[in-house]
């Protein structure tokens, strides 16, 4: 019987000159929809103006939440979108999300394909599309999926890297959340350091306009985004957003995108050739010797929970004890709180180190007195 193991692929052949940044960054800018002729020609141009090197972004199928929403003109906004190619020299990326669509967008000279967060969802479409782009030399952006599941984000990217697709990026759009949070869809920017630290080549662009949902919200994500050191902006744009089929709020003018890209503030990616150079590196000096403090206070940690975990089957004393839990807690919020620390983080460490005590006091649990474990 032939036993199945999963392989990773570590990506480290991905290309890194493909993007073509204003300055330092990438914009992806342009219409939610391709609605008419007229209005792609519009946007694309006002575009133009202020980013030549902007990538335009369009949707022509929409995959929308429920049937009767605009769903997109399709394939007639395909020449479309060449028009305003020729006239601005903008380079042009869609979404698409069956083997159709990029048929359709290779025969009509798209530049670009994103993968939607709906698409991200699927890992049997994912990898059809995936296979109909073996041999083609095109660059593939795939989206988060709409839920916080990393693992499933980055399989999507390892299928096209698998594919072939070297010319491969990741659009962070935020993820969805069934309370009310204030955004569209949740950033979780943790889901994404993950993602930088595991592929640290890989360009992550944001999606601002899809994270925020109304277009007041847009400069204080895209400063986020920028502060995280992204590779570059998503930002929808039409000429006249109050009258855009889909997703009117969260849409700006071209005028209003550069007005929003110019009030950013751009920060160094890193401190060398700054004058605290030295100062910064005495500072991660002394973070390092308390961050070995705490590994060692950690460990301190784990040998006493073991050492209860001992007296715990001897004495045949359940592992979980919810009132010296609840003591705990309580006590380390008040001495939290003396030292200006924030309550939910604390509180999150404080879990992770109880649910590790649980584990280490179960384990000990299921040894036999001689260690091995229990069959």
């Amino acid at each position: 019987m032939k036993i199945w193991r999963h392989t990773a692929y570590f990506m480290d052949k991905l290309e890194s000159d493909w993007l073509i940044a204003n300055g330092d960054k990438v914009l992806m800018a342009g219409p939610c929809s391709a609605e008419s002729r007229e209005q792609v020609l519009e946007t694309a141009i006002g575009i133009a103006a202020y980013y030549p090197n902007a990538i335009l972004r369009a949707g022509i199928w929409k995959p929308r939440t429920r049937p009767g929403m605009f769903e997109g003109v399709g394939e007639q906004a395909l020449p479309w979108l060449a028009e305003a190619k020729k006239v601005t020299g903008l380079k042009v990326a869609i979404e698409t999300a069956s083997v159709k669509h990029i048929d359709l967008a290779l025969k009509n000279g798209v530049d670009m394909i994103w993968i939607g967060a709906r698409t991200t969802v699927n890992p049997f479409l994912v990898q059809e599309l995936a296979d109909s782009l073996k041999g083609v030399d095109i660059p593939v952006f795939v989206k988060n999926p709409i839920h916080p599941d990393l693992q499933l984000w980055i399989g999507g990217l390892e299928r096209f890297y698998k594919a072939g697709i070297t010319k491969l990026a990741a659009i962070h759009r935020g993820f969805h959340a069934f309370e009310n949070s204030g955004y569209r869809n949740v950033p979780r920017w943790q889901l994404v350091h993950a993602l930088k630290s595991r592929y640290p080549e890989l360009p992550v662009i944001c999606d601002i306009s899809h994270i925020a949902g109304h277009r007041e919200f847009l400069p204080m994500i895209a400063q986020q985004a920028y502060d995280l050191n992204l590779e570059g902006l998503m930002v929808e744009t039409h000429g006249d957003p109050t009258s855009a089929l889909s997703d009117a709020a969260q849409q700006v003018t071209p005028e209003a995108l550069n007005e929003l890209l110019t009030s950013l503030v751009k920060r160094l990616p890193s401190f060398e050739d700054t004058p605290v150079m030295n100062q910064i590196l005495e500072i991660r000096k002394e973070i390092d010797e308390v961050d070995k403090k705490l590994l060692e206070a950690l460990n301190r940690r784990m040998e006493l929970a073991a050492t209860i975990g001992e007296l715990k089957k001897e004495y045949n004393v359940s592992i979980l004890q919810l009132e010296r839990w609840k003591q705990v807690i309580d006590n380390c919020m008040v001495l939290a709180a003396e030292k200006g620390l924030n309550s939910e983080f604390i509180r999150n460490v404080l879990i992770q180190v109880h649910d590790e005590a649980i584990r280490l006091q179960s384990k000990i649990w299921n040894e036999s007195d001689n260690g091995v474990p229990k069959k």
